[in-house]
């Protein structure tokens, strides 16, 4: 009877101990997705930056005045050498 009793109680406690093992396991590969993810996000972010930036400045290079839009303000800019 003890040893049944025994049994059972390690085959719960086996269960359990790895259901948890999953748990944990799942939780880690659900945050390691996400950084990921977050990493390619913000490295799209940055390249999209430096585009606008270098489109910008080729823009202005060329002696035209660029418009610049924020929010409700606009301001033109234009290259000093060409001033």
């Amino acid at each position: 009877m003890k040893m049944n009793k025994l049994k059972i109680t390690v085959l719960v406690l086996t269960v359990l101990l790895i259901l948890v093992l999953a748990y944990i396991g799942l939780d880690k590969y659900t945050q390691a997705v996400q950084q990921e993810q977050l990493s390619i996000f913000q490295q799209g972010a940055q390249y999209g930056y430096e585009q606008a930036i270098i489109q910008i400045v080729q823009q202005a290079s060329g002696c035209q005045p660029v418009p610049l839009y924020i929010e409700n303000t606009t301001i033109n800019m234009i290259a000093v050498g060409c001033l």
